[in-house]
């Protein structure tokens, strides 16, 4: 069984804290590891070496930055397929998905190649009579990333690659369901040729959590998780001072309208609803038919359904593989339940689909509830699992409000073959990422990633252009060389204006 713990000043560091979580494959349900849980203690080393490291990476020249960015871009690409080996094995989620999770981090890391140009700043010749004005974005210092279980391996390479690109170190809490991912990416990290300290992985629960939040050494905090913790960082962390992202839950909505190629439409919901069991913040949970297309999607989901393949996920037939804990499983199975309780119609009950698999595994195939309302926990609850749940609409109208009153604002998709409405629901949906018969419209490294409303706490997008800007500061530069000795000091606020009277006054 193997230990999993702490990566610190650049190489592996076993920590005193008694304190252990269990590590397990979702698949089988047998323990496969014991990953150390970290002490306030473990947390200030990472910060400490961070700390110590940083002076010297800020001022190493963007060439030799994007030169490590490159290297760690190759092993990764070299690697992709142990990463993917080591999500499945933790995680659960099947062999091409989790090698397409890589793939997604990959796209940040090659943007982040490009620091040399995202760091420029601006210049202004002679704003005033013989001033010029500069602009500088410029590190914060120590940051630090807590990711969730879903992508142990995609959302920290969401994070840390572009943060140190900006000369920033990383601390790295990941999540203790599946921790392997973070070691391996450390290890990557230092082969890639980054100075130790750049660079650290603290493992744990709540107590590294809030020590990160509350850590004087910390300047910044990127969060993925649920929102009832992203609420608890962005709240915890700001009193501290600290500059806060903290992506929370989702509901998102997948609009059907009567236009749209129901075959595409069915294969779409079925793809977003069920892929990585449902574990994605961008999964589509709910899938709004609209004007009377609900029996005929219903008819199409259920037909794909039966012959989708759930089974482990290092065989190359699964589609979907276990849910990552048995205590998520039975709550996420929990909700058929509830669902059908409060008047919904169980059209596909994934208690009963055949699984190819140990028998001890997480399992629960793909789930879709009929004739749900809005007033149902089922559509109210984050469920993060393969329940799908459909509402029917009349109008677009309609299903623009359902997603605007839901308080939810990650992602919308909207399948349609009418162009106007395509593109009314792109300007008037209330939601951060907007899929045009795209149904998970993650967008690419040179755009960023976030929601609104309650799936986003703080200003500023994950990764593309916003975080650039979230892992700097600006810094604006007056400067005068010409003639300084031949002023004379004036208590007046200066601005262009008065300068050029003066020089007209002069003259006279």
């Amino acid at each position: 069984m193997k230990q999993i713990t702490h990566w610190i000043n650049g190489k592996s560091w076993v920590g005193d804290a008694p304190r252990h979580g269990k590590v397990f494959d979702p698949a089988t349900g047998v323990q496969t590891g014991v990953v150390d849980f970290a002490s306030i203690a473990e947390v200030d080393a990472a910060v400490a070496a961070a700390t110590e490291a940083f002076p010297a990476w800020r001022a190493t020249s963007l060439a030799k930055r994007t030169n490590a960015l490159f290297a760690l871009r190759e092993l990764l690409a070299i690697h992709i397929d142990e990463v993917a080996a080591i999500l499945t094995s933790e995680h659960g989620k099947v062999r091409a998905d989790a090698a397409g999770e890589v793939a997604r981090g990959l796209e940040v890391v090659e943007f982040a190649c490009g620091i040399a140009q995202l760091l420029k700043g601006e210049f202004t010749e002679n704003a005033s009579t013989g001033v010029n004005v500069h602009s500088l974005r410029q590190p914060l210092g120590v940051v630090a990333g807590i990711t969730p279980f879903n992508f142990p391996a995609m959302v920290p390479l969401w994070m840390f690659p572009l943060a140190i690109a900006c000369g920033n170190t990383f601390v790295l809490k990941p999540s203790e369901k599946d921790p392997s991912a973070s070691i391996f990416l450390a290890e990557l990290v230092a082969e890639a040729g980054f100075p130790d300290g750049v660079f650290n992985v603290v493992q744990g629960d709540k107590v590294s959590v809030d020590r990160i939040l509350t850590h004087p050494g910390i300047a910044a905090v990127s969060f993925v998780g649920s929102t009832a913790v992203a609420r608890h960082v962005y709240e915890t962390a700001a009193h501290e001072g600290k500059r806060v992202q903290a992506l929370g839950g989702a509901k998102n909505h997948m609009v059907v309208l009567a236009d749209a190629d129901m075959g595409d439409a069915a294969e779409a919901a079925v793809s977003a609803g069920f892929g990585s069991a449902g574990e994605r913040c961008m999964a589509a949970s709910v899938l709004v038919a609209v004007g009377g297309c609900g029996d005929e999607l219903v008819e199409r989901i259920q037909a794909r359904v039966s012959r989708l393949t759930v089974g482990n996920g290092a065989n190359a037939d699964s589609e979907m593989g276990p849910l990552v804990t048995v205590e998520h499983r039975d709550r996420v199975a929990s909700y058929l339940g509830i669902g059908e309780a409060e008047g919904a119609k169980i059209a596909i009950d994934g208690r009963d689909h055949q699984v190819k698999g140990a028998p001890e595994g997480y399992w629960l195939g793909p789930c879709l509830l009929d004739e749900v309302t809005v007033d149902m926990r089922v559509y109210t609850d984050e469920i993060f699992g393969p329940v799908l749940s459909i509402i029917r609409v009349d109008t677009l109208d309609d299903a623009l409000d359902l997603i605007e009153r839901n308080g939810y604002g990650n992602g919308a998709a909207i399948f349609t073959n009418d162009g106007a409405a395509a593109q009314r629901f792109e300007t008037e949906v209330a939601a951060g990422m907007v899929g045009i018969n795209v149904a998970i419209p993650v967008p690419v490294s040179y755009y960023s990633f976030g929601g609104w409303n309650s799936s986003l706490f703080g200003d500023l997008h994950i990764y593309g252009p916003d975080g650039v800007q979230f892992y700097t500061r600006g810094k604006a530069v007056t400067s005068r060389w010409q003639n300084i000795r031949q002023h004379h000091a004036s208590l007046a606020f200066p601005n262009a204006t008065a300068s050029e009277k003066e020089k007209h006054d002069s003259k006279k």
